[in-house]
């Protein structure tokens, strides 16, 4: 399918950091708890949990495991499974209501555990358990727990939602805190006594979770990476209908594979000065007043370098986001930037043919699953205040987490660490940026920074990709596991030592793996400060920058 492949793309730059963990992992220095038995794990079978159930309770040996291949791509991950060290393997099936059958699993190194459970997040519409993820957390000596969230299928598919608001809320929200249950009381078990730490990691929806469990649930973790979080769901997904609608608008209004170069080029023509420094890449997209109607064709030209009047009108809906009947901004739109790549609009905003981008099967997918429960709904019959108001009212207390009160997060010594690349195509950045400033506005500048950071990455696409650095530990590892590099280890040593975060160094890998040699590194300045290039020297270097508060 199609729609598999384009989503593929994001789905492996977010797990593609794990296999540089093994060769890292003896680099991280943990005080671990003492071997546990392979008997001590198969006995965990008889463990009573309430509202749950294990049906596995299992020890594999170092390099035994055999696994599904990756979720989104079908890769084959059996040469990553024979570098896993012994664990003890445990699935459990958690039913908080009648209609949930949350399946989770828990990963545990029989020996050299930190004393740490990490949780890890989902993509998409969930529906998978993360073995990669599991595998990764076990490197750095943590135990760790994943869930498909309540139901069994792909990440793109929603049809399990219809007529099932239990299993929307289980995906909303209670899927990942009956995981988090659940591990905490495994875990507790298994090596006689609880974690000391636990921390959540995800991106995308997993990034939604994240916020979910600091508002919601504030004392499952203690530290928080969240990742271009999908945190208003109900705004994402109507902009997603009405793009669709304006980029269908008429025949014309497409905006096919082949022109997207050509708004890429007439962007950085435009803006790519801006900063100071001409690299490919927008610093801060905001100061980038890019006007479609600059590239629209003129009288005999041919169309191919150029935009038609139908095209012009299309690409500036995508920048305007969405807006109600008087004009009002509901929810943001696009930057400029970043828009060719693998992970670029052709993958998730216009698609490789009319309604076959990921941002069209999703919006379809919610809409006609969770919201009008209609098979074969038809988008074009799509009005935003209504529709969005529908949406809300059938699933935002399930989906949508957006509180800005995080006092309870913050009163029990929770830690929170933001990031969103500034050319993501999935997720508007400035959808981030004003979570964040509702959390500023909410309790206050100086409370705020006492538990939360921000971090706006230049160049960068969903969760990774794009032309900017993209590698600084947001999954857990990267080629370095120092707080100046690792955005998981600042926030450990965050939550650990109190020792909060400035900036890091992000970089960029050839073939854009972290296995790849390093072509760029570029400071993340914690937001509103931005890399500020200093007039001279290599602009692929973090050297050549300063983090700077200048507006």
């Amino acid at each position: 399918m199609r729609i598999l492949s384009v989503l593929s793309v994001s789905a492996s730059l977010l797990l593609s950091s794990h296999s540089v963990i093994a060769a890292s992992a003896g680099e991280t220095q943990v005080q671990s708890a003492a071997p546990v038995s392979s008997e001590s794990c198969e006995r965990l079978a008889s463990l009573e949990l309430p509202n749950a159930s294990i049906t596995m309770a299992k020890a594999v040996a170092a390099g035994t495991f055999v696994g599904p291949p990756e979720e989104f791509t079908g890769r084959d991950l059996s040469a990553f499974y024979k570098l896993l060290p012994a664990f003890c393997r445990v699935v459990v099936h958690a039913r908080p209501s009648a209609d949930s059958d949350i399946v989770v699993e828990l990963w545990m190194p029989l020996s050299g555990w930190s004393g740490k459970l990490e949780g890890l997040g989902n993509g998409g519409f969930a529906g998978q358990i993360a073995y990669e993820g599991l595998g990764g957390a076990m490197f750095h000596g943590s135990a760790a727990v994943a869930t498909d969230t309540g139901h069994s299928g792909s990440p793109i598919d929603a049809a399990w939602a219809m007529g099932h608001p239990a299993k929307i809320a289980d995906f909303g929200h209670r899927g990942i805190h009956e995981m988090t249950r659940v591990g905490k009381l495994v875990v507790e078990k298994f090596y006689g006594s609880g974690a000391k730490r636990s921390y959540f990691i995800g991106c995308s929806d997993g990034g939604r979770e994240a916020l979910m469990e600091a508002q919601r649930y504030p004392a499952d973790y203690d530290g928080i990476l969240a990742g271009a979080p999908a945190n208003y769901w109900t705004g994402l997904l109507s902009t997603a209908v009405v793009d669709l609608q304006a980029l269908t608008a008429t025949p014309e209004s497409f905006i096919p594979p082949a022109k997207i170069s050509v708004i890429a080029n007439a962007v950085l023509a435009a803006c790519d000065k801006l900063d100071g420094a001409a690299d490919g890449i927008l610093n801060d997209p905001r100061q980038c007043h890019f006007d479609p109607a600059s590239i629209e064709c003129k009288a005999g030209e041919a169309t191919d370098k150029c935009l038609t009047a139908p095209q012009v009108a299309s690409l500036k809906a995508i920048y305007a986001g969405l807006r109600d009947a008087s004009g009002k901004q509901i929810f943001p739109g696009y930057l400029p930037g970043a828009e060719e790549g693998r992970g670029g609009w052709e993958t998730w905003i216009t698609g490789p043919a009319p309604a076959k981008s990921a941002q069209a099967f999703f919006g379809i997918g919610y809409f006609s699953n969770m919201v009008y429960e209609k098979r074969g709904w038809d988008y074009k019959s799509f009005a935003v205040d209504s529709g969005i108001q529908t949406a809300k009212d059938k699933t935002a207390g399930a989906l949508d987490a957006v509180n800005a009160d995080l006092t309870p997060f913050q009163a029990r010594g929770g830690k929170l660490i933001l990031y969103h690349g500034w050319n993501d195509p999935a997720i508007p950045a400035l959808n981030t940026v004003n979570y964040y400033s509702e959390v500023l506005a909410k309790m206050g500048q100086t409370n705020a920074d006492s538990f939360v950071r921000l971090y706006m990455i230049p160049g960068m696409q969903h969760c990774g990709g794009g032309t900017g650095p993209d590698d600084f530990g947001q999954f857990g590892v990267s080629g370095h596991n120092d707080p100046q590099h690792n955005a998981f280890v600042a926030l450990e040593n965050w939550v650990e030592k109190g020792t909060a975060p400035g900036s890091f160094i992000a970089s960029k890998h050839a073939g854009g793996a972290p296995t790849g040699a390093v072509t760029m590194t570029r400071p993340l300045c914690p937001y509103p400060q931005t890399a500020e290039y200093k007039g001279s020297g290599d602009p692929n270097s973090a050297e050549s920058f300063v983090c700077s508060a200048k507006k």
